[in-house]
């Protein structure tokens, strides 16, 4: 069985618009391109033909995995989260013991990632060393320099 992913809303449905123009656009664009380069003759020394059905396999691998990720998706209500301990869509504050560098993260699922907007992946070493954490925890990270430690300030759901 698949891991469960959890999704806000607004993600869940930017996967399946990506979903859909993969379908509905790239396949149907890669088959003409093979069409074009089939009609170019010998398809034995046709190396554009060959590029064509790579590039179809490639987006059918690419179409298969999303909607793996679609069929084991989930939408999280925020607005329900616990706030008590870092979960899946929570927002944490967090210090680093070594600098007292204060950082926010977002939690969210792999494909929502987007460090520059705080949006880290639980699946991440800091995700994955937060995760279960309450205010006042110590999070102790390994990370390739050795372990990180962050205080756990603060635990929202904004």
């Amino acid at each position: 069985m698949s891991k469960v992913n959890y999704y806000t809303a607004e993600g869940l449905a930017k996967l399946k618009a990506e979903l859909n123009q993969l379908r509905d656009v790239e396949r149907p664009k890669a088959s003409q391109d093979i069409a074009e380069a089939r009609d170019k003759g010998d398809l034995s020394e046709n190396a554009e033909y060959d590029a064509a059905k790579e590039a179809q396999g490639m987006l059918e691998m690419r179409i298969s995995k999303m909607e793996e990720l679609l069929s084991n998706a989930r939408i999280i209500d925020e607005s329900q989260l616990d706030t008590s301990k870092v979960l899946v869509h929570s927002t944490v504050t967090i210090k680093n013991q070594t600098n007292g560098a204060t950082m926010k993260y977002k939690l969210v699922a792999q494909n929502e990632a987007d460090f520059k907007t705080g949006k880290i992946s639980v699946d991440s070493p800091i995700g994955k060393g937060l995760l279960g954490k309450k205010v006042g925890d110590i999070a102790e990270i390994q990370v390739p320099n050795g372990i990180m430690k962050f205080d756990v300030v603060e635990i929202t759901r904004d």
